[in-house]
């Protein structure tokens, strides 16, 4: 079947732009092609700097016909009504409709037959109005054309089964012809070429120097990097974000080896993996015992004469230029000690409405040396320390070139100044992790002031009102929510928490207009959540009521969700962990995480299963007497009033979990907890098959709606079951 061919021709598309652009285009044509009833068996998009391409196979030469029903007035309707509808169905006589029974009358009803028109027609008015709303993030207008495109458009490939298809596009100053031309590398091969199917379009654009898949342009340049190392006897540094950012660069890559001036090997390795990465795009490489090579790769869009010579020539005295200026802010951040920068940090504003950075550092100082207290191996004085330092190289000329060495180079500054090893590697590593593939640090010392350096924003921000809201979070918020979450799983730290989240809101003052505002709405809340009324809460302290309302009602829930996420690649069940923190007062992750495992064990076993059926049971019978009863039924079981032998076993049995459960959970042995529980299997069982819960004795029918609401509260010492779904 036949094909259609798009090519969107134009200047330098921004490598970032790229691969979402080709899939909008496919997205967008493909879906209005099934619109028009148009069906195909394979569509791919692909792009270059210069080119957006889709290819679609498998279309019909034209589009199904298609019959149109109108509905129209009732039988007998006035003729005015039947005039009306003959003329909008563009009908002479009712002889040419039907007459139908809609279950309320007789309807006339007018049918007509649609042929479909051609493909490439469909297909150039889709093209039409894909180009006028495509959804670049940014794009421009150029000359007096009203057209926004990303960079300026010049030619149209339209294609459908070999030949071009008839049609313009209006740009609203000028206008672009289809037609079935496309061209060349800008330089080595500009001319125009003629395509007449995909093959031969991709055939022809590889002997024009264009690798039109971006797959094998990025294979291409890992290829050619690759040998040029193995060659010098280096090893390349992986860096696969920069391998797709210049695969959106070349059209026909050239990968070239240059060489860095010994001099700039004494800078600090990241500071020239920074540069050469961020400013020129170039792969660092590595020596064979791991340390930076005076050598770099670039990537070249051009074939040239001497061989890239001239080139490699040119990025060297470019990077020589931009390595000057890092070598000279590595030289004069040193003239200063990193501690005497502190009280620069006063002169940075974190946020309007949560002060400076010198501000916000004192209250992680404070807080770190809180946290202290739950590291193991974190000393106090050092942790503070650190907190102290940690944002100080935020006022260096090398991180205010270079934003991305934050932290790394408060590193090095540190280490000059004589601080000990463990306070310069905390400053450095505080920032992590960036990302969920990021290493998160172990080092006592790191781990406090990264805690509370995250904790701290949390509070701040969610004290203010500034919460992520859908998938807006400008704050990373949730990332650092995820952050605290992995430094205390990962380091098995036994943290509370609710507390460090309270120590945090302590170190925060209220003296802004817009946070007092934001204070009192929250306290207000509390206040309806609570009891239900609108009272005034004159008598109840302002702090507390809203520090109540932010970390019970908003910032823990906030952080449960994020524990869920990530936790679900591990495969723990989300709902697990909903019914454990609904316990309330459970804020030690590890033992709440150790929880979690047990109860899904015991879940995937038989008696587990069983028994959470059983507790539904006993749960929705117990809910629906009280709500009939107006009552609740917690009071403890009357012994005396037990007359059958399954209630008593189950009685008994109960008396004997409840001890072992609550001694398995006071050692925090979960395991043994669910083993225990485990035993109720039988006598519920037992219980529900030979025992009638609602009794014409209203005592005794009272004495078992207690009897199964103690089987809810045993098993709810665990988790809230009612949470559990499945």
């Amino acid at each position: 079947m036949p094909e259609l061919l798009l090519e969107l021709f134009s200047e330098e598309i921004p490598a970032c732009m790229q691969t979402r652009a080709a899939e909008d285009l496919k997205r967008i044509v493909c879906d209005k092609l099934k619109e028009q009833g148009l069906e195909f068996s394979r569509a791919d998009a692909h792009a270059t700097p210069r080119r957006l391409a889709l290819v679609i196979d498998g279309l019909p030469e034209k589009q199904p016909d298609q019959t149109i029903e109108k509905k129209g007035p009732r039988v007998g309707a006035p003729e005015k009504a039947i005039e009306g509808f003959l003329k909008s169905a563009g009908l002479t006589s009712l002889d040419q409709c039907e007459k139908r029974d809609d279950g309320k009358g007789e309807v006339w009803f007018a049918s007509k037959t649609v042929a479909g028109r051609a493909t490439g027609a469909v297909a150039a008015e889709i093209l039409s109005g894909a180009i006028a709303g495509f959804p670049w993030p940014k794009s421009m207008r150029f000359a007096s054309d009203r057209l926004l495109w990303v960079r300026p458009l010049h030619s149209i490939l339209a294609l459908f089964d070999g030949k071009a298809i008839a049609g313009e596009i209006d740009r609203g100053g000028s206008v672009v012809t289809l037609g079935n031309m496309t061209h060349g590398h800008r330089y080595l091969a500009p001319a125009s070429m003629a395509v007449t199917s995909f093959d031969d379009y991709r055939t022809q654009l590889l002997g024009a120097k264009v690798i039109l898949d971006p797959a094998e342009r990025r294979a291409s340049i890992l290829d050619q990097a690759q040998r040029l190392a193995k060659e010098a006897g280096l090893t390349l540094v992986e860096d696969a974000a920069l391998a797709d950012e210049v695969t959106g660069l070349v059209e026909w890559p050239i990968v070239l080896m240059g060489t860095i001036d010994e001099r700039f090997m004494a800078l600090p390795p990241e500071v020239l993996t920074t540069t050469m990465r961020t400013n020129q795009k170039y792969f660092a490489l590595n020596t064979k015992d791991g340390k930076l090579a005076p050598r770099f790769l670039v990537v070249s869009n051009m074939e040239t004469k001497d061989e890239g010579a001239a080139i490699v020539a040119g990025n060297e005295r470019v990077l020589r230029a931009r390595l000057s200026d890092a070598e000279f802010f590595w030289n004069q951040d040193r003239k200063i000690r990193l501690e005497d920068r502190v009280p620069a940090l006063e002169k940075i504003v974190f946020h309007a409405k949560l002060g400076t950075v010198a501000d916000k550092m004192k209250r992680v100082e404070a807080l770190a040396g809180k946290i202290a207290r739950h590291v193991p191996g974190a000393d106090a004085a050092k942790v503070q320390r650190a907190a102290r330092l940690a944002k100080a190289d935020l006022t260096t000329g090398m991180v205010g070139e270079f934003p991305e060495l934050q932290g790394t180079m408060g590193r090095y500054y540190a280490l000059g100044d004589g601080e000990d090893a463990a306070v310069a590697d905390a400053i450095s590593e505080h920032y992590a992790p960036l990302g969920p593939n990021d290493r998160c640090p172990t080092a006592p010392v790191s781990v406090a002031v990264a805690l509370a350096d995250k904790i701290d924003t949390l509070v701040g921000f969610f004290t203010i009102d500034e919460k992520p809201t859908g998938s807006k979070d400008p704050f990373a918020l949730r990332r650092a929510a995820l952050g605290v979450i992995r430094y205390i799983v990962e380091n098995n730290l036994r943290v509370p928490i609710r507390t460090l989240f309270w120590a945090s809101f302590a170190g925060y003052h209220f003296r802004n207009e817009d946070v007092q505002h934001t204070v009192w709405f929250g306290a207000q809340r509390l206040a309806l959540r609570s009891d239900g009324k609108a009272d005034r809460i004159e008598d109840v302290k302002l702090e507390d009521a809203v520090g109540t309302f932010l970390i019970g009602m908003e910032l823990v829930p906030f952080f449960a969700d994020r524990l869920k996420v990530a936790l679900r690649e591990k495969g723990v069940r989300h709902d697990l962990i909903s019914a454990v923190f609904a316990l309330g007062g459970e804020d030690d992750l590890v033992r709440l995480l150790a929880r979690v495992e047990a109860l899904q064990k015991f879940l995937e076993s038989e008696d587990g299963a069983n028994l959470l059926v059983a507790y539904r049971r006993a749960a929705n019978i117990v809910r629906i007497e009280e709500k009939k009863d107006k009552a609740g039924f917690d009071a403890a079981v009357d012994p005396a009033k037990l007359t059958e032998a399954e209630e008593k076993g189950l009685h008994a049995a109960l008396g004997a979990v409840e001890g072992k459960v609550a001694a398995a959970i006071g050692r925090e042995d979960f395991v043994a907890a669910m083993v225990a529980m485990a035993t109720l299997r039988q006598p519920v069982d037992a219980f529900f098959d030979k025992v009638t819960v609602n009794a014409d004795d209203a005592g005794l029918r009272a004495n078992r709606l207690r009897l199964l609401a103690q089987i809810r509260a045993t098993l709810d010492r665990v988790a809230d079951f009612s949470k559990i779904e499945g």
